[in-house]
């Protein structure tokens, strides 16, 4: 019978690897925008892929020619209406998803540089994508590398007290 492998054998992507995955901000919009729309470009509006790019940028870079509007990757998330860099938003949430118990906002504050409630903002943001009963908050299936368990779990310890 062979052994289960330890802890030590856990194989998975170190903080030296995030940081190379996000060295600036364009490099972390180009992510987050493959992981979103890796069928393609939709508006975060209306879902429609009749879009374009906006040549400045400005006020976003992606335009819908179906309902005339703006958008970015943000539209239609979480991130949505947050000045948070994409970059911090990828560290935030691969800290998060590391974390054996919740970040703090104290750590996630000094951690990427954020005064404290807006740390709070990005974990609170975080914790209701994740809770929400729809696979694709981000736009995108997320792979947990956990079990999860819920109240109604027979195995779940609250799940007697619910009773």
């Amino acid at each position: 019978m062979s052994q289960a492998p330890g802890r030590d054998c856990k194989e998975g992507m170190s903080l030296i690897d995030m940081f190379n995955m996000f060295p600036d901000e364009d490099t972390a919009n180009k992510w987050f925008e493959s992981v979103a729309w890796n069928a393609g470009r939709v508006c975060g509006h209306c879902g429609s892929d009749h879009t374009s790019t906006v040549k400045s940028g400005k006020p976003m870079p992606y335009w819908c020619t179906s309902c005339r509007s703006y958008f970015s990757v943000k539209t239609g998330t979480p991130l949505q209406k947050s000045k948070v860099p994409m970059q911090k938003w990828g560290i935030a949430i691969y800290l998060c998803l590391t974390s054996l118990k919740s970040v703090s906002s104290m750590k996630l504050h000094r951690d990427i540089k954020v005064s404290q409630p807006t740390a709070w903002f990005m974990l609170h943001r975080l914790r209701e994508a994740w809770m929400e009963d729809d696979d694709y908050a981000f736009g995108a299936p997320l792979k947990l590398t956990k079990p999860v368990l819920t109240a109604s779990d027979p195995i779940c310890p609250t799940a007697s007290m619910k009773s």
